[in-house]
């Protein structure tokens, strides 16, 4: 199943990219809902987090660190930033590929809507 981060990884289509290793690329959102916005997705194609498995550990462990490392060398790690994973329709997800929302810049209130 082909998506919008699946092309993004072949280069199909363009992305403002922050940060690429061999397993994860991170890039700014094209809607941004923050001063900075960041996706970072794992290269490995996993629908939502329903379909994780013990394999996958590892790999998307590494989404949270990239995200820190990101946030401080953007320049908001220390005043604060928040980090999103939704899954499915009612969670809020509309790409089905994995991602975690790097969001800094900006005061974040309680509870999210």
């Amino acid at each position: 199943m082909s998506t919008l981060f699946s092309q993004i990884i072949a280069r199909e289509i363009p992305a403002d990219i922050v940060y690429e290793d061999d397993q994860v690329l991170a890039f700014h959102d094209i809607n941004p809902q923050a001063p900075t916005h960041i996706l970072i997705i794992p290269k490995k194609p996993i629908a939502t987090l329903n379909d994780l498995t013990e394999k996958d550990q590892a790999l998307v462990g590494r989404l949270p660190l990239i995200a820190a490392r990101l946030a401080k060398q953007l320049g908001f790690a220390e005043e604060g930033y928040r980090v999103v994973m939704n899954c499915n329709d009612a969670g809020g997800q509309t790409v089905y590929h994995i991602h975690m929302h790097l969001m800094g810049g900006r005061r974040f209130t309680w509870p999210a809507g």
